[in-house]
């Protein structure tokens, strides 16, 4: 769906979903800075049994000129209701009557089905971010009062940025120019005298696991903000590595990770815990996730039909449960401090196969920093004579060299085509330049001659490899362990599906 999609309507009503916070109303203002725009008439809406009490949030409305109204009733039936961070006849959004309905949103779908008019992208950090880009491709000129409630929206549903983990969620933040001084405002409203309260009751009922250094605490229903606060303070304590705080909320369980070891990346123990029953993303030291309520139902049938006390102790051995069974079952491997068993393992030849690649100094002067960007995540590198970027058969992104690289791969004379969900990206961190890598990406095949030693993987596996002693590559059952055969001690993780894809029996 685009923005644009929405223009053939002319009555039209906006609804965010009942006792809103920052990312409902920044995204249902974006959406009404379009159309209004554009002439349509158009009314932005909440509902629900309370108004808006937040002192953050009523400053953010009266401050940024948000006409965002509260109402139990429409008088009359719109042309067109778009709901925005929530769908239409979810349990948290009152059900007015419309002849059409859309929807904008973020969240886990579950059994909820959308319009036939939307834009559901699960897996963006907040609605904000998918109404920028919306915004974006529609040409719109996003002025300081939006873009600074954009921000908050994305600042406050991850988090305080510590759980983004979509490169258009990172894309956002480097295109944005918002108000600091507001936000600043903002954030400094954010924390009440009861939510201090419950935080200092939070740190007073820890629990601690000596021989792994984490920590698990509970926290009173609240603002998600808090479990960051709480977090990032108990980190501080001196035997403790980890840390992780949850809450109970009427949408289910939130959590914030935080780590302080190299060990124990945050982003992959939020992933970890909510497997299967929610999301959970974040930065290696900052995280956080979300446990959907009929998922962890699946995962424990006798979670809905439990009381109040039950329910919390389902929750709680869950979390301790998914903790415990992430630190037992792993192994780590220090590439080149330790000698890796090569004699179970197999030879494979990698596969003649299509890739993409670019040649960084091409188009930018050498020693240029650059931010490499795709769904893996984000890494930093200077641009050398040598340097070469290789884009892989899944749109995986890694580095290499001039040498290597003529080695094992031919260079084609074609575009370079790839339909991918966010096509890699280079920005330049000294002026800010963004180049996309489908625009100059070149498409080179691999001339099937590199051998390695590889193996599947029995259990979750972690190697720090000896290019990297800082940030480790991470492995499930069934992924490969593989080494060059010339180095033995060049050990590392590919996933298990490109492995089939991309290498086959020597």
């Amino acid at each position: 769906m685009k923005l644009s999609d929405l223009l053939e309507y002319d009555d039209i009503v906006i609804q965010c979903h009942d006792n809103p916070d920052a990312d409902a109303i920044a995204s249902g203002f974006g959406i009404y800075s379009y159309l209004h725009a554009n002439n349509k008439k158009v009314r932005f809406i909440y509902s629900g049994n309370f108004i808006i009490t937040k002192t953050n949030l009523k400053f953010m409305v009266e401050s940024l000129h948000i006409p965002i109204e509260y109402v139990v009733s429409l008088n009359r039936k719109p042309e067109l209701l778009i709901t925005c961070d929530c769908l239409y006849g979810e349990g948290n959004v009152r059900k007015f009557e419309a002849e059409t309905i859309a929807s904008i949103d973020h969240h886990y779908l579950g059994e909820n089905k959308p319009p036939k008019l939307n834009d559901v992208r699960q897996g963006v950090g907040s609605c904000s971010t998918i109404v920028w880009d919306l915004l974006k491709k529609e040409g719109f000129e996003i002025n300081r009062s939006l873009s600074t409630a954009l921000y908050y929206g994305l600042y406050t549903d991850t988090n305080t940025l510590a759980e983004i983990y979509h490169p258009l969620d990172r894309d956002m933040l480097d295109a944005i120019y918002y108000d600091k001084s507001l936000i600043k405002h903002f954030c400094n409203m954010n924390m009440t005298l009861q939510e201090v309260k419950i935080a200092g009751m939070a740190l007073l009922g820890y629990e601690y696991h000596e021989v792994h250094r984490y920590a698990l605490l509970e926290t009173m229903p609240c603002d998600p903000n808090i479990l960051g606060l709480i977090s990032d303070f108990f980190l501080a304590v001196d035997t403790v590595d980890v840390c992780v705080v949850f809450s109970e909320l009427d949408v289910g369980v939130k959590f914030s990770v935080r780590s302080c070891t190299h060990e124990v990346r945050a982003d992959e123990l939020a992933e970890y815990i909510s497997r299967g029953i929610g999301s959970g993303g974040g930065r290696s030291d900052k995280a956080g996730g979300l446990i959907q309520k009929e998922l962890l139902a699946d995962l424990r049938p006798d979670y809905l039909s439990s009381d109040d006390i039950h329910k919390h102790a389902i929750v709680t051995t869950v979390l301790r449960e998914r903790l415990h069974d992430y630190y037992q079952d792993c192994r780590i491997i220090y590439a080149g401090k330790e000698k890796l068993d090569v004699t179970k393992m197999k030879r494979y030849k990698k596969l003649p196969l299509k890739q993409g690649y670019v040649v960084p100094s091409e188009f930018l002067p050498e020693g240029t920093p650059i931010l490499v960007r795709s769904l893996e995540g984000d890494y930093n590198l200077n641009v050398t004579e040598d340097a070469v970027i290789m884009i892989g058969v899944r749109g995986e992104v890694y580095a290499s060299n001039k040498k290597v690289f003529g080695k094992n791969y031919k260079k084609l004379d074609e575009e370079y085509k790839m339909k991918l969900e966010y096509f890699p990206t280079i920005k330049n961190t000294r002026s800010g330049e963004i180049l996309p890598l489908n625009r100059i990406a070149k498409t080179c095949v691999s001339e099937g001659g590199n051998v390695i030693l590889a193996m599947p993987i029995k259990s979750t596996t972690k190697v720090f490899t000896k290019w990297n002693g800082d940030e480790y590559l991470k492995g499930e059952p069934g992924d490969y362990l593989a080494a060059k055969e010339s180095d033995p001690d060049d050990v590392y993780i590919i996933n298990k599906d490109i492995f089939k894809e991309t290498y086959a029996p020597d």
